[in-house]
């Protein structure tokens, strides 16, 4: 519930898939806004993943009146269909649903690359609730009961940052790092690496086929007592490359005379 009134909800137009309700936005609506207008491809549009219909009627008229244009699902199943299906800006995204949890929604829809922005929404408090939400793939957490208008904050902000780059794993061939976990695979099997190492790769593989130099390596990898006069780059990158060849596998990590490095298959 909100710690402030809401408007009374307002009407949605609505499709059935396999038995499941979804909701589709109609070409206009008549909720009051400050400027009224059709829907149109420029608006942003927010999914509202909510099972508790009062709370998602409410929160739908509200972004409704700020001149949003909002979908609606009332369970895990229906939201993974329409937020792979359709292109939002944002997803608020409850986690006690029916059918599919959302911390579960949250972590499939990052597996299948859906970069959207989300919101969790739920009554579920404590630390370690929050930690969960955020680890699963959401960039912010809102708890029940709340202000509305700290709410429509929240959304602007998220809606400011714009799709998102961020993601629990990063690949790039067949090597793939946990950022959750700290384990990297290549193929089946696990490498071990020193943290120096680990922070490395991570540096390449979030810059896949650029060259990188050692300037900005030891900007962003090494800190602020890192001596340039020292090997100790080459070194590292080095170690690097042979254990990410250890098990026969081909090389990424190629040297670019006189730039830097770069990880490429190609």
């Amino acid at each position: 519930c909100f710690a402030a009134a809401m408007p009374s909800p307002v009407n949605e137009g609505r499709h059935c898939r396999n038995g499941l309700v979804g909701f589709q936005l109609p070409q206009t609506f008549d909720v009051a806004c400050s400027i009224s207008r059709s829907y149109t491809m420029d608006e942003m549009r927010i999914l509202v993943v909510e099972d508790e219909t009062g709370l998602a009627h409410s929160i739908v008229a509200g972004l409704k009146e700020e001149c949003y244009a909002v979908d609606r699902a009332a369970d895990g199943e229906d939201a993974e269909f329409l937020a792979e299906t359709n292109d939002y800006d944002l997803i608020v995204l409850d986690i006690m649903l029916p059918k599919i949890n959302g911390l579960q929604v949250c972590q499939d829809l990052r597996s299948r690359n859906v970069k959207t922005p989300i919101l969790m929404l739920t009554a579920l408090d404590t630390t370690a609730d929050k930690v969960k939400g955020l680890d699963s793939g959401a960039e912010d957490y809102l708890t029940k009961p709340f202000s509305f208008e700290e709410f429509l904050a929240r959304v602007r902000a998220l809606l400011r940052r714009g799709p998102l780059v961020a993601s629990t794993t990063l690949e790039y061939s067949d090597v793939r790092m946990d950022l959750l976990s700290h384990t990297v695979t290549r193929g089946d099997g696990r490498i071990e690496l020193t943290a120096k190492e680990y922070a490395l790769l991570e540096y390449f593989l979030r810059n896949p086929e650029r060259v990188i130099s050692r300037s900005q390596l030891a900007e962003h990898v090494w800190d602020q007592y890192f001596d340039p006069l020292s090997n100790v780059i080459d070194v590292s990158v080095s170690h690097l490359r042979k254990k990410l060849e250890a098990n026969g596998g081909s090389r990424l990590l190629h040297s670019v005379r006189a730039m830097g490095y770069i990880i490429s298959d190609k």
